[in-house]
């Protein structure tokens, strides 16, 4: 991770630049950008501080209040999917993406395995389409062994 400039290099471009000089020419002289000089500039306007800001830190999940409600539906309805789920959090007014559910549900252990033995009732993917009852017994056309 990327660590900030100095809050001495800090303090020395911003008295250069309160002094008078030009942004550019205090950013060619410390070897710094020209953003980066402006920016501690504002900074040091702002607070009376050319200190870096906060970085990093720690984020509370924003589904962890709603913790308990997202495991008690997965329980009663374990085949619910997880767009199902964040379309039951949005009528309770928590606005989640679905990335935000997953990486809940995920960290609470819970998964969401493809059903195989539900899989196998349906037709392969690759099989012709079944023809209907219609087209089957329609009179007007012949069927295909009376063609032969």
């Amino acid at each position: 991770m990327a660590r900030p400039y100095s809050l001495d290099l800090r303090e020395r471009v911003v008295r250069c630049v309160e002094s008078g000089e030009t942004v550019r020419a205090v950013a060619a002289l410390y070897g710094v950008s020209v953003s980066c000089v402006v920016k501690w500039s504002l900074r040091y306007r702002a607070s009376g501080s050319a200190a870096p800001g906060k970085m990093g830190g720690h984020r509370q999940p924003l589904l962890e209040k709603e913790r308990s409600f997202v495991l008690a539906r997965i329980e009663e309805n374990p085949d619910i999917t997880l767009r199902g789920l964040q379309a039951e959090l949005a009528e309770r007014g928590i606005a989640a993406s679905y990335g935000a559910v997953w990486a809940f549900v995920h960290a609470q252990g819970k998964s969401f395995k493809k059903n195989r033995a539900a899989l196998r009732t349906k037709p392969p993917a690759h099989s012709k389409a079944q023809r209907t009852m219609a087209e089957i017994s329609r009179p007007d056309r012949p069927s295909p062994a009376r063609l032969r």
